[in-house]
């Protein structure tokens, strides 16, 4: 009997490259995303946010409070920069929120 070769890969790298492979970057991108909002706003905000969308580097948040829109609104460019630091990857190049 023949010894396999045996490659040794690990997992992460696996699926790195099936997703590349596949090209799911973008649907994995969308999910970090959203993840990330949710980390990072906590529940206050959560509780407000209705939607989190990705597309093309511009993520969209849908918020039922007017208020809390208009406050998160000054701090844009810091909330942007704090989404791209726990993806660890520029995803985000600007925030709208509706």
């Amino acid at each position: 009997m023949a010894k396999r070769q045996n490659d040794n890969q690990h997992l992460s790298e696996a699926l790195k490259g099936f997703i590349k492979a596949h090209k799911l970057e973008k649907g994995i991108d969308k999910v970090d995303a959203q993840k990330a909002w949710a980390k990072l706003m906590g529940n206050g905000v959560n509780n407000y946010t209705t939607a989190v969308e990705l597309k093309n580097q511009t993520l969209y948040v849908s918020l039922s409070s007017s208020v809390l829109r208009e406050e998160l609104s000054y701090g844009k460019t810091k909330i942007v920069k704090m989404l791209n630091e726990e993806l660890g990857k520029e995803l985000i190049k600007k925030l709208i929120l509706k």
